[in-house]
């Protein structure tokens, strides 16, 4: 789990970029690269659920965003636990 706060950018660079990184980021849902997003409520980042395989992996999948620059990122390793209901 990732918790992302987006620092240094500006709101005319944040909406020149955005549709961009909405694409991207729709691809990786799609792909299943992203499970989950959630936009903090006042628009400083986003917590984003993704598989990845370690830490370099966290960034050589994000770094197509164009975002990305403007990202700090804490990883927070997290499992998935399967419920089986009886």
């Amino acid at each position: 789990m990732l918790d992302i706060k987006l620092e240094g950018l500006d709101n005319e660079t944040r909406m020149s970029l955005l549709p961009k990184e909405q694409e991207l980021v729709k691809e990786m849902e799609q792909n299943g690269t992203i499970v989950h997003n959630f936009i903090k409520l006042d628009m400083s980042g986003i917590f984003i659920v993704m598989l990845a395989n370690d830490i370099e992996d966290v960034h050589a999948k994000l770094s197509i965003l164009p975002y990305y620059p403007y990202m700090k990122i804490l990883v927070v390793p997290v499992r998935v636990v399967n419920h089986i209901n009886e």
